[in-house]
């Protein structure tokens, strides 16, 4: 029997739930791990599929791993290996970060290319000329890369703000020899916060969250203890989910500073978000207003929450449109939602949905990630039973899923 989420709706969200901590923040920050020889400490790490998943690329390296109390201490002493493995690999897109930490500390890394989400071609052509920019060697065959050489400091231009791409680069120039310099850099929070785990460490940079980060290289890093920022999307996402279903959530740790045009977006839904110290509170009604968004670069509208507001779109009083500016096979959750009744069509990389009355349960899947998220919330809205097939997706990105929406009333069952 095939693992499935079945949800009985409808059902308005009301209550409390807690936001964990930054998958996106997580995973790069695991990969800082190899800069040096000493431990390094996260804390409130989510348990996810890509946390267990990079974990075990770091142990087959001959990380030291060991969990307590939620905090996950990751030890690098001497490495066994530079190579990221295919089975893992192909599974999570992520691991294309140990490239940058690995060739700075070992100065070779042999990557298989790396999987994830089929949402588009996500190359990751930005990150290798990184590498060659700073004097790596670039070997790449059909399924495999291989970088190698001393680093040094040099100017790197990113043609797009690729948060990877950013991240890989900012890894790679902790150790190298002169001082770097990451030209339109990528400025979400996941940057600034892996920057503040560097530091830490003893690395030398500046100008974080802007558009232009300098990094000068340093002889070594030490051991630093870190607690990751809060889970941005998974916040947009129960902020989605409770304006959907007309209903009155607080989301502990959600920081609005990270969410400004979710929020705005919300607003202009009719939802009314509320800020305070510890969190963020979304109360609706059960009438919602059509909105236009295209996604961009933070701070622009995130692609990671685009499904998530096209399942709130198909139940507005009106015609939306929805933009997808970042990734060209973001709509794969179109056909499932319209199993449910929703009314889309597609235009190029634009939806235009117009608003119905009522969706209805069906049997979907989750194409990706966030498709599995958009698929949840349109189910929580749906007349009937909703069976979500493939939840293996939504578990990469969402820690107790499951819990969370059952303490705030879903009528949801998780069949493994």
């Amino acid at each position: 029997m095939d693992a499935r989420i079945i949800i009985e709706g409808p059902t308005r969200l009301f209550g409390e739930a807690e936001i964990s901590r930054s998958k996106n923040a997580v995973l790069p920050e695991m990969a800082a791990c190899l800069l040096t020889e000493e431990p390094i400490t996260l804390k409130d790490i989510p348990d996810l599929l890509d946390v267990g998943t990079m974990t075990r690329i770091l142990l087959g390296m001959g990380v030291q791993s060991q969990s307590s109390g939620g905090s996950l201490t990751l030890r690098a002493g001497e490495l066994s290996s530079v190579k990221v493995p295919y089975e893992h690999a192909h599974r999570m897109r992520a691991s294309v970060l140990l490239m940058g930490a690995l060739l700075a500390r070992e100065g070779r890394a042999e990557l298989s290319l790396p999987g994830g989400c089929a949402i588009g071609t996500r190359p990751i052509d930005l990150h290798l000329k990184g590498f060659a920019s700073m004097g790596a060697k670039i070997e790449q065959g059909e399924d495999f890369i291989i970088a190698s050489g001393k680093l040094r400091g040099a100017r790197v231009y990113l043609d797009i703000p690729s948060v990877g791409a950013t991240e890989n680069i900012l890894l790679a120039a902790t150790l190298s020899e002169g001082q770097t310099m990451i030209e339109n850099a990528a400025r979400e929070p996941e940057i600034i916060d892996l920057c503040e785990l560097l530091r830490k460490m003893g690395a030398d940079i500046r100008g974080a969250g802007t558009d232009m980060i300098t990094i000068t290289g340093v002889n070594r890093l030490h051991g630093a203890t870190h607690r990751p920022i809060a889970d941005r999307i998974e916040a947009a996402t129960y902020m989605i989910a409770a304006a959907a279903t007309g209903g009155d959530v607080f989301l502990k740790n959600a920081n609005s500073a990270h969410l400004r045009s979710v929020i705005n977006k919300l607003t202009a839904c009719g939802a009314k978000v509320i800020d305070a110290p510890n969190g963020i509170r979304v109360r609706a009604s059960s009438e919602l207003s059509p909105i236009y968004i295209r996604t961009a670069s933070y701070p622009g509208f995130p692609t990671d929450a685009q499904a998530q507001f096209m399942a709130l779109c198909c139940l507005a009083r009106g015609t939306s449109v929805i933009t997808e500016s970042i990734f060209e096979n973001r709509f794969m959750h179109v056909s499932e939602l319209r199993r449910m009744g929703a009314n889309i069509r597609v235009e190029d990389r634009t939806a235009i949905i117009e608003g119905t009355q009522k969706l209805f349960g069906a049997n979907v899947n989750a194409t990706d990630l966030r498709a599995g998220a958009a698929m949840v919330i349109a189910a929580l809205c749906a007349f009937g039973e909703s069976v979500i097939h493939d939840p293996h997706h939504i578990y990469r990105g969402y820690e107790l899923i499951g819990e969370k929406l059952t303490r705030l009333g879903a009528k949801i069952k998780m069949v493994e």
